[in-house]
């Protein structure tokens, strides 16, 4: 019986491979390609139901499918949920995480040397510090390892979000009389 059962699933395969032509290939991956989560997950799993049996092979084989995400998908389908995805468990955590004591070492060093805007315009704060002084000044006093902290442009973002600008301070213009007149307002009043 088992003999029998194997030219079946060949036969099956063969006649399910040719109604899948290139053009047909590469309709379905483009449609896929389009497609992101849940919603691709299921166009996954319906065309791989219309396939029928051995479909999922097939897909995997011919269309580059990953069966895994079939399987979600055929799960999604049936069950009729749609599976959360995680993306932001994914990927590398701040150095916020890693570090829970950064951002307040951070203001210890910045606090003293933070600077008001002088024209009182802005409410932002201007240091005389630079990103690389800062991380310096984080390994020297605060006993950080150099291979711990993040690098210069991170803690540079770090002190732009706690609302330092890394800028000179700009001093007040002060208009000053002159005492003697300049040449050119002597000519003009003649």
């Amino acid at each position: 019986m088992q003999n029998a059962s194997v030219p079946a699933d060949s036969a099956l395969q063969c006649s399910l491979r040719r109604y899948l032509t290139d053009g047909i290939k590469s309709l379905l991956q483009s449609a896929a390609a389009k497609l992101k989560g849940s919603a691709r997950r299921r166009f996954l799993a319906e065309t791989v139901r219309e396939l029928g049996p051995g479909g999922q092979g097939l897909a995997e084989r011919e269309l580059g499918w990953n069966r895994g995400t079939i399987r979600k998908g055929m799960h999604e389908l049936t069950a009729d949920v749609e599976c959360m995805d995680a993306f932001c468990l994914r990927g590398r955590k701040p150095s916020e995480k890693h570090l829970p004591n950064l951002l307040d070492d951070i203001r210890d060093i910045v606090e003293p040397k933070a600077h008001v805007d002088a024209t009182l315009r802005t409410p932002r704060l201007y240091i005389k510090l630079t990103a690389r002084q800062v991380r310096t000044q984080l390994i020297e006093q605060k006993n950080y390892k150099d291979e711990d902290l993040p690098k210069r442009r991170t803690i540079s973002t770090i002190l732009n979000k706690l609302g330092y600008r890394l800028r000179k301070v700009k001093n007040t213009n002060r208009c000053r009389k002159s005492l003697t007149p300049t040449p050119f307002l002597i000519n003009f009043a003649r």
